[in-house]
Parts: C-alpha cells; structure tokens; sequence
C-alpha cells in the first residue's frame, strides 16, 4: 500500500465490515479501534506492516496553533512539542514495521491515514460536539504539521454510536456541527448508529 488513495480505497472496502462489527456489540473505545483495526487487516488487506493502534508521534516546535496552545498547557519543562497519539494509523511501506515511541520522526513522516474513534459508551450520557470537535481540531492540525514538514496524510473522525437508547447517542444538532467542521477544516468523518450512517469518504 502506497498511497493514500489506496489507503482511502482499502477503508472504503473495510467499511461495511466495520459497521456491522461495531454494531454487533457494546464495549469501550478501545474494544472498537481493535475491531476497525482487524476489518481494515481482513477486508481492507492493509498489511500487518503498515497499520497500528494508539501511535505516539511526538511533534518537536509544532507550527499549528491547536498543537502550540496544548504544547503551552503543560510545564515548563515540557513545552518542546506535542505528542499526537491517533487511534489507528496507516503508513507508507516506508515504515519498516517500526512505530516505536523512539522512532518518532519516521513515524510522523510516513502516515497515510490517522485516524480518531469516538464511541457511545457512557451510561445515561452521550457524546458532546465539543469533544468531537477537538478530536477533529486536532486531525487537522496533524495534517497541517505533516504539510510543514513536507509530507501529507488523510484525517479521518470515525464516530460509533452504537449505544441502543437514544438518549445515549449524539443528538441531530451535534451531529451537525460535527460535519459543518469537519467539512470547513477538510477532515473525513465516518458515523455509525443503530438508525444512521455517513461518510464523507
């Protein structure tokens, strides 16, 4: 897999098996990024080389203004950088199988896909577009530290509302404003429900 049009082929792909999974059970996000990581193995046939989970890409004098502002949150004595960590990831062949924390710079520069999970799964709560909203602020601003450096990905929000009352998933005006900037900040969103599904892909 060599780009990120056959990336984005091989979620498109895995996509159907995607949905039928993560609606097939309740669990944590966790228990959904290892489903969406298996679907895009089996049905996406993204080689077991190219795909991880829960990456840490530490970003050394982040240029976005998302990445400086949370760089500027912690002490002093941690302000070099911001460490991104996305849910799933497809990279380049460039890889070489090494996605280690240590490999940081080969990481960062050889992704073809991030991407973030959020999922219902809070008991009598449901997901906010706040929260939402910063897991897409943030795609975007990794792409936009990628383009810095000479290199690109595609960033993709993938929603699993699969919580089986309604009044634990999104409602319609969060949903909105979840696509209004996902759009306006040109990330991928993916959404799944009982009742509903998008993708922008």
């Amino acid at each position: 897999m060599q780009s990120i049009e056959e990336a984005k082929v091989a979620l498109k792909t895995a996509w159907p098996l995607i949905k039928s999974e993560c609606l097939s059970v309740l669990g944590s996000e966790l228990h959904y990024q290892a489903m969406i990581y298996h679907a895009l193995r089996t049905d996406g046939r993204v080689p077991a080389n190219q795909i991880g989970m829960n990456v840490k890409m530490w970003i050394d004098n982040p240029v976005s203004e998302l990445f400086k502002r949370l760089s500027d949150r912690k002490h002093e004595n941690y302000r070099r950088g911001f460490e991104p960590i996305p849910d799933v990831v497809i990279f380049k062949p460039e890889i070489n199988s090494d996605w280690r924390r240590r490999n940081n710079k080969n990481t960062l520069n050889n992704i073809l896909i991030a991407i973030e999970v959020k999922a219902s799964e809070r008991a009598k709560n449901r997901l906010r577009s706040a929260e939402i909203s910063l897991d897409i602020q943030k795609l975007a601003a990794h792409r936009e530290e990628l383009l810095h450096r000479g290199s690109s990905m595609l960033p993709v929000m993938l929603i699993i509302d699969s919580a089986k009352e309604e009044p634990e998933r999104m409602n319609q005006n969060a949903f909105k404003q979840a696509c209004a900037l996902a759009k306006d900040l040109d990330v991928e969103l993916m959404y799944i429900s009982p009742t509903h599904e998008f993708c922008s892909i």
